[in-house]
């Protein structure tokens, strides 16, 4: 192991860790810092890890502005039969970062330079502040401020973590004049944001037949929701081989639960847009609002490259254990599927997992699914011709429009058609044998 632009090792703590940290909140690629490795690279491991993790954080919580909570993860890992402490820290979308105490000058602004952290030119400073990202969830008021916060507190709690009254201010739910901002009314238990996750019976999006909505209350609860019903919908399938029988599901669990939580952390509320979640016979989409950040290259995508376009949530979802590490969501998924499953919008984001299953099994399924409710369409038209084709749709559970879609076909068929209007007329069977 070797220090360079993104790695820097640390023997030990010392007060130089702000300066560092800064350094790499304020580079294009973010870096990781190694505590219990020395300059050469020799793993000589620390004492007591917890409790310099948790020193750690409070350090970087207090000592730096903008804040940068949701931006850094610390993570003792073990190596060499002994433990070490990794801080991963991500590139801000807020600089200049600078040390609270030296404020935003050169002696408290600092970039990544090569191998070591440099004081940052007053022009560059200049002219970061000037480009500073304000329009965040984080600075938007929210719509509403009779906000109520009882989810949020019981999440928190079942980790064993308890919410007191300056809570709204520690987990930055609060502009700078004290109002509830953006972040705060998505975690609320009550709100105007609703997660769709509809459901096809074609391939493409003309027959919807479920459409799901999570929402109106925190986001994290909408966000388990997803997650509880696409479990549902992953069914295992058996593929008999000459040797033995498979058993697989439709898709890898892992990394589908990486990209869900993606989707809802990175996407960009400042559109009032949620993230989309669709179900087809052949494959799985996910659609997240929002493009790369400026300068970001796909290649810095691909790679992990985490810049957190809502540090507050990441922050939040990070406390519950939701998202395990930063920068590990796409790399988890590639694991599984290849980078060809990204989609990359002028607006959007989108991931499409094809299924386990092949194309054409999923197809045949499709089609005798379709064949059987039109046998059942008919069934019912021969029992009563004068039924309509709402009450077609209330005794099969589907929507009008299914029903609609199966008679469209029936009649192109030449095995049905209508007299009259849908109410007062009757169905004839002009196939005789049905």
């Amino acid at each position: 192991m070797k220090e360079n632009s993104r790695i820097e090792f640390k023997q030990e703590l010392t007060v130089a860790l702000e300066k560092e940290v800064v350094a790499f909140l304020n580079y294009k690629y973010g870096g990781i810092i190694y505590i219990g490795i020395d300059k050469n690279g020799h793993i000589v491991g620390i004492e007591n890890p917890d409790k310099l993790q948790l020193k750690i954080k409070d350090r970087l919580k207090n000592n730096i502005l903008p804040s940068c909570m949701g931006l850094f993860d610390v993570v003792v890992e073990e190596k060499e039969n002994k433990e070490i402490i990794k801080i991963i820290v991500a590139s801000g979308s807020e600089k200049p970062y600078y040390i609270a105490k030296k404020g935003m000058s050169e002696k408290g602004c600092f970039i990544r330079v090569g191998s070591a952290a440099e004081p940052m030119p007053v022009r560059m400073i200049e002219n970061l502040f000037a480009k500073r990202t304000r329009n965040s969830i984080g600075k938007i008021v929210s719509p509403r401020q009779d906000l109520t916060f009882a989810q949020l507190k019981i999440y928190y709690e079942a980790k064993g973590l308890v919410l007191n009254d300056n809570f709204a201010q520690n987990l930055e739910l609060l502009t700078e004049d004290g109002k509830y901002n953006y972040v705060a009314y998505l975690l609320a238990d009550k709100n105007g944001m609703s997660i769709k996750l509809a459901k096809y019976s074609s391939i493409d999006r003309v027959d919807l037949i479920e459409n799901n909505e999570y929402g109106y209350c925190s986001l994290i609860k909408a966000a388990n929701a997803v997650l509880d019903k696409l479990e549902i919908e992953n069914k295992t399938f058996a593929k008999i081989t000459p040797k033995e029988r498979i058993e697989k599901r439709l898709w890898n669990s892992i990394a589908i639960r990486e990209a869900v939580i993606n989707a809802i952390v990175h996407n960009d509320y400042t559109r009032e847009i949620p993230p989309k979640f669709e179900i087809f016979p052949d494959r799985l989409e996910i659609t997240s609002y929002g493009e790369l950040f400026e300068g970001m290259s796909k290649k810095d995508f691909f790679s992990g490259l985490s810049l957190p376009k809502n540090k507050e949530l990441m922050r939040i979802f990070r406390d519950l254990d939701i998202v395990e590490q930063l920068g590990s969501g796409v790399p988890r998924i590639l694991k599984a599927y290849s980078k060809d499953c990204f989609v990359f919008g002028d607006s959007f984001i989108r991931m499409i997992f094809r299924f386990e299953s092949s194309q054409k099994s999923s197809q045949k399924s499709s089609q005798k699914s379709s064949q059987k409710s039109s046998q059942k369409i008919l069934d019912l038209i021969i029992e009563n011709k004068e039924i309509t084709t709402e009450e077609l749709a209330q005794i099969l559970g589907v929507t009008r429009r299914a029903v609609a879609k199966q008679i469209a076909k029936l009649k192109e068929q030449g095995k049905l058609k209508r007299v009259g209007p849908d109410k007062g007329g009757h169905w004839e069977i002009t196939d005789t044998k049905k």
